[in-house]
């Protein structure tokens, strides 16, 4: 069950994610921004971050600060769930990802495509 409070969107887009490891010293890694939401976003990326990690997603409408919530090791990458910081929300006027999709116009259309093929004399 999703229990996130605010609308997901799927994206493909190359993103910097900033951290401090154990010993202080900055780790930058490119991963791949998988999804977003005003609240957080999920990263694909070749390292494992500790959770309750600090870090910060660097994209071209700048930066934004979160906290790693999980980390799942899946197909030789690991997925991280980041929960942004307070006042770092998301919004598409600040940062549109260029591969960018809302799942809810996939069922719309799905939907309509059904709808419109049940239709008498609708050609397939």
């Amino acid at each position: 069950m999703d229990r996130r409070l605010s609308r997901r969107f799927l994206c493909a887009e190359l993103v910097e994610v900033r951290w401090q490891d154990k010993a202080g010293r900055l780790v930058r890694r490119v991963a791949n921004l998988e999804d977003i939401s005003r609240r957080g976003a999920c990263v694909q990326m070749e390292l494992s971050v500790p959770l309750d990690t600090a870090v910060v997603i660097h994209c071209n409408g700048g930066d934004l600060a979160g906290t790693v919530r999980h980390c799942l090791y899946r197909d030789s990458s690991y997925f991280l769930g980041i929960e942004f910081a307070e006042g770092a929300q998301w919004s598409r006027r600040l940062y549109h990802p260029q591969h960018m999709l809302d799942p809810r116009e996939l069922v719309i259309r799905s939907a309509w495509r059904r709808k419109r093929g049940k239709q008498p004399g609708a050609s397939a």
